[in-house]
């Protein structure tokens, strides 16, 4: 007997699926090697960018959405929270054989990331996931962020904790963004796969200018973001949760 998937499920529903299984290996990587997982959370980004790309072109199915929310908070809430948590952990010594205070914190503060991200994932599959704006940072931006912070090697431990916890709010604000035109998105899409293969290239270089595209859409878009004739329909959009 087959499994009930089997002919219900499209090509852009397996891409989900698998950005899905590539946040539970970042998660299982981290504890030994941070970069990597950083590059797989990065990939994730990617396969997150893929699927809409997939759906358009060969027809979405009514589970498409689920799974894609469901996806994206193994690779873009628990995943990058624990990027977070190791990074810190790591820069300040914590020692788990005795409760401190900055344990708490940071335990607080990346489970907080992934109770924002998931509401952020619930209202946008609710009440965004139609338009051409979103309310709050997107958890692919954020993890993205961070991802890429981490592979310039900007990982100094209370840095890392506070941008984790400003995403905690901005993910859950109500600051509009504009969904990416695809010429925009495509742009993205090829640092993030030099960020991806070659990481350490001229002191890091793609790492560092993915991280600056990530925080120029966060800073700039609400308010200087072009694209508003493309965005009544005529030319093809790239939105994310």
């Amino acid at each position: 007997m087959l499994p009930r998937f089997v002919g219900r499920l499209g090509v852009a529903d397996a891409v989900t699926i698998a950005n899905a299984a590539l946040g539970f290996v970042a998660v299982v990587v981290a504890v030994v090697d941070i970069d990597l997982a950083a590059r797989l959370i990065l990939l994730a980004a990617i396969a997150d960018g893929l699927d809409g790309i997939l759906a358009r072109r060969y027809g979405g199915t009514d589970a498409g959405p689920y799974l894609d929310s469901l996806a994206d908070v193994a690779s873009f809430a628990v995943a990058p929270a624990v990027l977070s948590f190791v990074v810190v952990r790591d820069g300040l010594g914590i020692d788990f054989s005795v409760i401190t205070a900055e344990l708490l914190l940071v335990t607080t503060v990346c489970a907080l990331f992934v109770a924002m991200a998931v509401t952020r994932l619930g209202m946008y599959t609710a009440y965004d996931i139609s338009g051409s704006y979103t309310e709050g940072v997107q958890t692919t931006l954020a993890a993205t962020i961070l991802g890429a912070a981490i592979l310039a090697g900007e990982t100094q431990p209370w840095l890392v904790l506070a941008v984790t916890g400003a995403f905690c709010y901005l993910m859950v604000s109500r600051i509009q963004y504009p969904d990416l035109l695809a010429r925009d998105a495509a742009i993205m899409g090829v640092i993030h796969a030099l960020a991806i293969l070659v990481p350490d290239f001229v002191g890091r270089t793609f790492p560092y200018a993915l991280l600056t595209l990530g925080l120029a859409y966060m800073v700039l878009s609400p308010w200087l973001y072009w694209g508003d004739a493309e965005r009544t329909g005529t030319v093809d959009v790239h939105g994310n949760a």
